[in-house]
Formats: C-alpha cells, sequence, structure tokens
C-alpha cells in the first residue's frame, strides 16, 4: 500500500489546536489513494498522559505516569471481519469526543511532561501498518475572579531580624513588604511596596525583589527534582546603619507564563513567589521573605463586567507551552 498511499493525516476542526476540558475534539483522519486499496482497518486513539523521567546516579531512572484520556475507536472495519476496498481518491473519516473536566494544562519540562496527542494506524492485509498522530493542547484556566476574595486584597509579610553572633549582637532589621493583591495574570504588573529599617551597625549592600518559578517532579508520591528559577527582578542599592529604605509602587513585569499548578495533575507542580531579599554588607546571611501568588489566565473584572486593567497592561494572546529558559541556570 505504500506506494498507493499519497496522504495520511490527522485534521482537527479546531486549526489552533487549543482546547479547554470540557469542549469536544473533533476532526477527521483524511486517507488519500492512488489506486484501489484493501484494509482491515482504521484504528483511532486519543492520549492524555502526564509523564516524570529523570536519570539519577548515573544511569538509574526516576519514572512515573498518570494517564487523563485512553481513548479508542474505530474508524474503518469491524473486529473478526475480512479487509474493506477503498477506492482511489481522498477518504475522510470524521471524529468527535468530548474531553473530560479537570484535564491539566499541557507542559512540557525538562524533568517531565503533560502532553495530549490523537494517533491513527492504518492496517494492510499482509501485516504492515501505517501510523500518523497529532499533538493537541489543552488549557485548564484559571479565573481570578473565581478565586478567593483574599486574591484581590494587599498581601503583606514582615520579618525583624537580628544581625551578627549570638554572643555579640550587630542590631535588628526590620522589613515590611507587601504587594497589591495575591494571584495576577501575564501582562500584568506586580505592584511592590516595602520598608526596610537598618536598626543595625552593618551597612546592608543591596535589597532585591524578584519573581521566581518554582517546578516540582513527583515520582511513587516522593519529590524527585525541584528546580527554582528567577523570572524578573528589581533592586536597590544601600542601606546604611540607622537608615530606612522605601520601595513606593515598584513594579515588577509577569512575563508569558502557564497558570499557577497543574490541576489535576499529581506528578508535576507549578509555583511563583516574589522573595524580597536583604544582603547585608558582611558575611551575614540574606535576610529573605517569600509571598506566595496564584498565576492565573483570566484577570479580574469590575462588577458591570469590564476589566480592571492597569496602565500600560498588555495580555498576551498566547501563554508558552516550551520553556526556553529550561536550561538555564537555577536561581537559588
Amino acid at each position: 500500500m505504500s506506494r498507493k498511499l499519497v496522504r495520511f493525516l490527522v485534521l482537527f476542526d479546531n486549526t489552533s489546536l487549543l482546547y479547554f476540558p470540557g469542549q469536544f475534539l473533533s476532526g477527521r483522519v483524511l486517507v488519500e489513494l492512488k489506486d484501489d486499496t484493501s484494509a482491515l482497518g482504521l484504528h483511532f486513539h486519543v492520549v492524555g498522559e502526564g509523564v516524570v523521567r529523570l536519570k539519577k546516579h548515573g544511569q538509574e531512572r526516576v519514572f512515573d505516569k498518570e494517564n487523563y484520556i485512553d481513548f479508542k475507536m474505530r474508524l474503518l472495519g469491524e473486529s473478526g471481519e475480512g479487509p474493506v476496498l477503498l477506492s482511489p481518491g481522498i477518504h475522510s473519516f470524521p471524529f468527535k469526543l468530548g474531553l473530560p473536566l479537570g484535564l491539566p494544562s499541557t507542559f512540557l519540562g525538562k524533568h517531565g511532561w503533560v502532553q495530549y496527542f490523537c494517533k491513527a494506524a492504518l492496517r494492510e492485509p499482509n501485516g504492515l501498518t501505517h501510523k500518523n498522530q497529532q499533538v493537541f493542547i489543552v488549557m485548564n484556566p484559571i479565573d481570578l475572579n473565581l478565586e478567593p476574595s483574599i486574591i484581590a486584597q494587599p498581601f503583606q509579610c514582615e520579618v525583624e531580624h537580628n544581625l551578627g553572633l549570638t554572643c555579640y549582637k550587630s542590631g535588628r532589621v526590620i522589613c515590611r513588604v507587601s504587594l497589591d493583591r495575591g494571584g495576577y495574570v501575564p501582562g500584568e504588573t506586580i505592584l511592590i511596596n516595602a520598608t526596610v529599617k537598618n536598626h543595625s551597625n552593618i551597612t546592608i549592600k543591596e535589597t532585591k525583589a524578584s519573581l521566581t518559578e518554582t517546578i516540582q517532579y513527583m515520582a511513587r508520591n516522593k519529590v524527585v527534582q525541584s528546580e527554582t528559577r528567577e523570572l524578573a527582578s528589581l533592586s536597590r542599592g544601600k542601606i546604611r546603619p540607622s537608615g530606612t529604605d522605601e520601595w513606593v509602587n515598584e513594579q515588577i513585569y509577569v512575563p508569558p507564563l502557564p497558570p499557577t499548578n497543574l490541576r489535576g495533575c499529581h506528578l508535576i507542580t507549578i509555583q511563583y513567589d516574589v522573595y524580597f531579599v536583604i544582603h547585608p554588607k558582611n558575611f551575614e546571611k540574606e535576610i529573605k521573605l517569600q509571598l506566595p501568588i496564584m498565576m492565573a489566565t483570566y484577570p479580574l473584572r469590575a462588577g458591570d463586567g469590564t476589566l480592571k486593567k492597569k496602565q500600560r497592561t498588555h495580555y498576551p494572546s498566547t501563554l508558552p507551552i516550551f520553556r526556553p529558559w529550561l536550561e538555564e541556570k537555577t536561581f537559588s
């Protein structure tokens, strides 16, 4: 059949290949033939799976997997019956499947992935099988308007830290940090307000705010890999002894990012945080405040349905599936 088979394609009605849980996945398998051709059957398989796979201790591989969709159907032929004769030309075999609710979003990471695809197999009577497959993308959205009210409220954290050794105290550093709210969508800016009071006799060389992404990979109910990356940052200079520094509505831009977590996936988690870090000038350990935030898909709206859009906000039209920074150095 190989010389008779001109085209063998899986085509989706939605050419963007982007689907939401609960929508219908529909399309057709297209077979174009040059001559009369016998076929035992055309099999169609829809797969959705989460996989964690990484090397550990040299050659050993840590592996775990879970399935979200495993749907098989015949588009041509019946089990136990003889071959079907297909005439020359184009044959179109439609398919339609309702995607389950609660599917995790598509994700491609360094040590694991959540992926969805359709496979088609055309079997010849002589045992030869022709195969093709097509990936599609699932986005399980998070709407800030449906999250707890705390997401829309100012979010703050504070710490008092003594510098110096136990036997020789150098004084205290007091820090209070707040964000304008606890949830954002890509394209928005995070507003940071902070007060740092240096009541010690040690100069603070720098204060820094960072937006970070942490990915954890699970296998057999244990975290087998964790990586944190700095996505954006702001910094300010020295605070001398007895000095104070104020951050007033400093802004960190939120780049195109997938939403927090992978709801429905138990193998991979995604978390976003704003870290506020104080770096003393001597060999003192840095002081770090962690403010977890939610990264959503749909922004906040007013009571009349209009967007609560900040100035200079440009919402991206698509969110990334591939992650170009995967090989970059991690943030510690």
